[in-house]
């Protein structure tokens, strides 16, 4: 069956466009990958945000100056649709040579057209580089998992049978740096940072790694693979609090970060390392 961004720009020779072209962006429903997860809209078991940052952001000022800044994008994690990367690199770069007075003005129209592109409202920060620099690297919360010795041997796809669990009641957090997963269009690879906090029966965190290890030939979406993880340690876990994050290192200027929660949550969106 045709992947919904095989009619995207994704993988595709494009145009450089440099003048403001909102109908470059290419949404693409959530709705099938839902349904091949068993999830309807309406009826998601997490609550999240998808955060997307910028770091090839520029414009025009009124007298014809470049302005260079950083964009931060929030999607709802519940928004009819997720935002085509490529289409919105096409698009950021269409306001490259359009002039606008300020930041303010940037900010607002960013928000309008890619709240319309998802199918919901889109929080949007567009910020001097200074101030993001002054925010400094983030480190992250709880235990790497990346030393623990394990033997992998499949990598086609993800492999939730690897998961293992005890009785015993833990609230911790467990991180990799392992994460890989392939475009599901180009085949090209995405590598990230996997974050798992949760309250709930003891995680094995070498099985834990085996499996976040088992992601590294399998094509889907950052969104949906993130997705995917947090769906299989709440049927393994049945916890009581749970948060599965990835931290995905940028590709054409821009990074995606999704987050899925059972509770509210207001993530640190500082970039790591890598990013």
């Amino acid at each position: 069956m045709q992947h919904p961004a095989e009619q995207s720009p994704l993988g595709k020779s494009s145009e450089y466009v440099s003048q403001y072209a909102p109908e470059l962006l290419f949404p693409i429903p959530r709705a099938a990958k839902w349904a091949e997860l068993g999830l309807l809209a309406g009826q998601l078991p997490y609550q999240g945000t998808d955060y997307w940052n910028c770091y090839e952001l520029s414009w025009l000022t009124p007298s014809g100056k470049p302005v260079v800044a950083i964009g931060e994008f929030a999607i709802p994690a519940d928004s009819p649709n997720i935002i085509e990367s490529k289409s919105f690199k096409l698009y950021l770069n269409s306001l490259n040579q359009t002039p606008y007075a300020d930041r303010a003005e940037v900010e607002a129209l960013l928000a309008r057209d890619l709240s319309a592109c998802a199918g919901a409202p889109v929080a949007v920060r567009v910020r001097g580089l200074d101030e993001v620099a002054a925010e400094g690297v983030a480190t992250l919360p709880g235990r790497c998992i990346d030393e623990l010795e394990i033997e992998v041997r499949d990598y086609a796809h993800s492999r939730p049978e690897l998961l293992r669990c005890a009785d015993e009641v833990v609230e911790e957090t467990l991180y990799s740096h392992l994460l890989k997963s392939n475009c599901p269009v180009t085949g090209q690879p995405d590598w990230g940072t996997l974050v798992v906090e949760y309250r709930g029966p003891r995680l094995d965190a070498a099985s834990l790694l085996a499996y976040v290890v088992s992601f590294r030939q399998h094509q889907d979406f950052h969104e949906q693979c993130v997705e995917r993880v947090f769906l299989d340690l709440q049927r393994l876990l049945r916890p009581q609090k749970l948060m599965v994050y990835a931290r995905y290192v940028r590709r054409g200027g821009l990074d995606i970060n999704p987050y899925r929660s059972t509770e509210a949550i207001a993530p640190d969106n500082r970039r790591l390392v890598r990013q």
